[in-house]
């Protein structure tokens, strides 16, 4: 278990998230200092100018840092899939002593890298193993300390392009910032909702946010697919004040306060129906809107996202192995009835409204479906129970074993406990022999022979 101090960022569309954490003594994620700061420089997923994405990061990491005094070292940062490719590969390689340590697991993964065929301008961001084989077995999870003469693997190559990673790489630069690794936004989510059984059975992560929705597709605990639609909540906003003739803030007010995707009961009196709006350029003049043409607007643009995601899926082929059901999360899945208009988009298919899993500390609350990547970010770092893969820097992550306690202890004990009975055994055996007085005395062989000479005394003493 790692204990150095990380610092994770996740560089959002809507704002920039830094936190610094470390494993204390127990292995549990310490949070020592979060920061938070409006997203600049940045649209959909990109950097668009690097000095004011800069100050920005640099904003979020200063307030984090204002909490600790804690040296930090290493350093993980989000990417968006907006300029990501996913593709498949296999390698195999012979295992010369016949037991599969984890260099062949390197070598075999390195080899399927190899093997693949990466786009020039592209650079590798994960490998992910979607199963390994050993010689004629079916999929094996976990091949480490197995026997067998060939090792084959079948893995998930993400990759990213070069000059997007370069900018981001320059404004962490630019902020005094030295990077370790890269993450996929929607990997990172994936990892903070998914529990066990979805992983096993497989399911698919939206992760909607301010200007893109991000999606990954699990199955057996691997990256199967991953993909981005640069539509977000903020194109709601942006829908209601050009349908509206509304100001953007004031757009922005009606789509938090009223935005419902359930249908209004006409029946209730005493339900709100109509709402007053500014216009613009004239916003000390107010007019009316009813509540059901807001809906409507929310109501197409939400559609529109799902229904994107559900048609890339099916080109696919990724629909089928989607058992565990779709989980929504990221700041419009807040938005109330979504999961009823997901259900119907995806034909039944299961839905759940997610938050991560919730890092307890005095700084910041994780129990929020915008906080799921960067609480991603602090378990794909800190958190060793995970598979292996190769990381933006081709190194390989190690599964970590879990060692068996020592039984020392215990056959001490039961060695201990053996010797107390047998003592005990001893001591009741003598106190019995004592109560019994109808049992001869046992006598020694010097005893024995004075015994007889009594007793031929006695017999000459008669006759």
């Amino acid at each position: 278990m790692s204990s150095k101090t990380l610092l994770a960022i996740d560089i959002g569309s809507s704002s920039i998230t830094a936190v610094i954490a470390k494993n204390n003594l127990d292995g549990k994620i310490n949070i020592l200092g979060t920061g938070t700061s409006k997203s600049e420089g940045i649209n959909k997923g990109s950097i668009t100018n690097i000095e004011v994405a800069s100050k920005a990061i640099k904003n979020a990491v200063n307030i984090a840092r204002g909490s600790t005094a804690e040296v930090i070292d290493s350093s993980v940062v989000s990417i968006s899939g907006a300029y990501t490719k996913g593709l498949r590969s296999l390698g195999s390689v012979n295992v010369p002593n016949g037991l599969i340590t984890e260099t062949e697991i390197n070598q075999v993964m390195q080899m399927a890298l190899y093997n693949a065929t990466i786009i020039p301008e592209y650079e590798v961001v994960h490998v992910l193993p979607i199963f390994f084989k050993v010689d004629d077995s079916k999929d094996v999870e976990n091949p480490l300390n197995m026997n067998g003469s060939r090792l084959e693997v079948s893995v998930y190559i993400v990759t990213a392009k070069r000059t997007a990673l370069t900018n981001i790489k320059s404004a962490l630069k630019s902020a005094g910032i030295e990077l370790t690794n890269f993450v996929l936004d929607g990997y990172a989510s994936a990892i903070s909702l998914l529990d066990e059984q979805q992983n096993k059975f497989g399911s698919t992560v939206i992760n909607i946010g301010g200007t893109t929705t991000e999606f990954v597709s699990y199955k057996g605990s691997a990256i199967i697919f991953n993909g981005f639609i640069p539509v977000g909540s903020n194109h709601i906003t942006n829908d209601l004040s050009v349908m509206l003739h509304t100001p953007p803030n004031a757009a922005e007010m009606l789509k938090v306060k009223y935005g419902n995707l359930l249908k209004i009961n006409e029946n209730d009196d005493l339900a709100i129906k109509k709402v007053k709006i500014p216009r613009i350029g004239d916003e000390q003049n107010t007019s009316e809107v009813s509540l059901e043409h807001i809906q409507t607007i929310i109501h197409a643009r939400v559609e529109e996202i799902l229904v994107l995601i559900r048609n890339k899926l099916k080109q696919s082929g990724i629909q089928e192995n989607i058992g565990a059901g779709i989980v929504i999360t990221g700041g419009m899945s807040q938005l109330l009835g979504i999961k009823e208009l997901a259900m119907k988009v995806f034909e039944n298919t299961p839905v759940k409204i997610s938050n991560p899993i919730n890092i307890k500390n005095g700084y910041m609350n994780f129990d929020d479906p915008t906080m799921s990547t960067i609480v991603g970010l602090l378990f794909y770092s800190l958190n060793d129970n995970r598979t292996y893969e190769l990381d933006s820097n081709k190194n390989l992550i190690k599964k970590a074993i879990k060692k068996e306690e020592p039984i020392v202890t215990s056959i001490v004990k039961e060695e201990k406990i053996i010797v107390k009975d047998e003592k005990v055994k001893e001591k009741t055996t003598n106190t019995l022999e004592k109560e019994d007085t109808t049992k001869l005395p046992t006598l020694s062989k010097k005893d024995k022979g004075k015994g007889m000479s009594r007793f031929w005394s006695k017999v000459s003493e008669w006759f």
